[in-house]
């Protein structure tokens, strides 16, 4: 069986919470309305007794007693004489034979009004007066209180069922054009697919959550569309950069073939070899970068980054066509694993001696509580329309395509420094490059 839509439920669920609160509102009207009423009586009542005890002690006490309203009853009684009563009760015998005490004292019993009896709440209590002791017994119907009652209840039976039903019809309305707009996006969402990344949900204009539930859908479909893009340059760069090599071998090994007497066999190693040593590099570079997108962990540990820096100039001077200065590098201990520092330092140096014109220069030292390598070079500097994108994975500047390398070397040293809680990024320099790579001085 089809489950109920959500719209059907929601409005199922308020309507029945609203029926429900209602109800127990209406109860506690209720019982709230007739205990005011009860009470309200009750201080009247008890007022007019300490009243007629008063009148009484001092012998002022009429035969009539005229303040009580047309629900109440008031008498005086001494033994089994009535000395006083009101109007509606006038030549009656005693209403009740109570116990009473100077105190007063409450109870409830039915009692002749005019030609029918009816419940009354009575207050009574006993005094002095000229003749003798007296008990002074004042009440009221309790039919007021219930008629009060009885016809709350009446309306609350009429009223309480439309206000439902009202608000169950207010409920359906404003959930339909809620959930219709939920429908919209979903609609629109399912609509999107691989090939047309590029397109959006429409919003309506309204900062509520559904509106701000269809910018969110916008931002992850432009991650989405980005990611896409980045993944189609990703494997057309990596394919231009492992079909260059192997049309090198290709070619080396088909001329080998075609004419083997007139190869060199030193040459041909040489080519192969070279070809190879390009493809081994460019794999590892990848292998790496899946090692970092994996958030494959590492074991830090403390570790000297000048130490680190100076060993990797040693290694680019026996190799650069330029100058590596490091008289800048002083103590920096940092907190990372080694090998990834090494790698990302390996990596910026290349970098700067690859664009560098006759000098590349190398600082280290503390940056507040962090360390800090700082890899300059004197080259021609990142345009400013490159600098945002020169991290990214494969990218070279057109100007640079005949440069050797994958452009995985900047994305690798960013990417190996992050994995250790550190940072690689570009800062504003008057000549040439300026890569800036920091790291924690301790874990956390």
């Amino acid at each position: 069986m089809r489950r109920p839509s959500l719209r059907t439920r929601a409005t199922l669920l308020g309507t029945l919470t609203a029926a429900v609160l209602l109800t127990v509102g209406s109860v506690l009207l209720v019982s709230t309305l007739e205990n005011r009423l009860t009470d309200g009586s009750d201080r009247l009542s008890r007022s007019r007794v300490e009243d007629l005890l008063a009148l009484a002690r001092t012998g002022d006490l009429p035969a009539t007693l005229r303040n009580v309203d047309d629900n109440g009853v008031a008498q005086v009684v001494a033994g089994d004489t009535v000395v006083a009563a009101s109007p509606n009760i006038a030549g009656d015998p005693p209403i009740a034979d109570l116990r009473a005490g100077a105190r007063p004292a409450t109870s409830t019993f039915d009692a002749p009004d005019d030609r029918e009896n009816e419940t009354y709440r009575v207050w009574y209590a006993a005094g002095p007066s000229p003749d003798g002791p007296v008990t002074v017994y004042v009440g009221n119907s309790l039919e007021a209180v219930s008629e009060a009652s009885a016809a709350l209840r009446h309306a609350l039976w009429v009223g309480v069922p439309v206000v439902v039903l009202l608000l169950g019809g207010v409920l359906w309305l404003l959930l339909g054009r809620t959930i219709g707009r939920l429908d919209r996006i979903r609609a629109e969402v399912d609509r999107i697919s691989e090939q047309n990344l590029h397109r959006r949900v429409a919003g309506d204009g309204v900062d509520d959550e559904v509106g701000r539930l269809a910018a969110t859908m916008n931002a992850m479909l432009e991650r989405l569309d980005v990611a896409a893009r980045r993944q189609r340059d990703f494997v057309a760069d990596v394919s231009h950069d492992l079909q260059s090599p192997l049309a090198a071998q290709r070619v080396a090994l088909e001329v080998a073939l075609a004419a083997p007497a007139t190869v060199h066999a030193e040459v041909l190693r040489a080519d192969v070899l070279g070809a190879t040593a390009t493809l081994e590099r460019l794999v590892a570079d990848l292998v790496v970068l899946a090692s970092t997108d994996a958030a494959t962990r590492t074991v830090p540990s403390l570790i000297d980054l000048d130490g680190l820096v100076l060993e990797e100039a040693a290694r680019a001077r026996t190799v650069a066509a330029v100058e590596i200065d490091t008289s800048a590098v002083s103590a920096a201990p940092a907190y990372a694993n080694a090998d990834d520092v090494r790698r990302a330092v390996r990596n910026l140096l290349d970098n700067a001696v690859a664009h560098a014109r006759s000098r590349v220069s190398l600082a280290v030292g503390p940056s507040g509580a962090w360390a800090e390598l700082l890899v300059s070079d004197d080259g021609p500097g990142v345009p400013d329309e490159h600098r945002e994108r020169i991290f990214d994975r494969f990218y070279r500047a057109e100007p640079d395509r005949s440069r050797p390398g994958s452009g995985l070397g900047l994305s690798i040293a960013r990417a190996l420094t992050e994995r250790n809680g550190g940072r690689v990024d570009l800062v504003p320099a008057d000549h040439g490059a300026t890569l800036r790579l920091v790291l924690p001085p301790g874990p956390g």
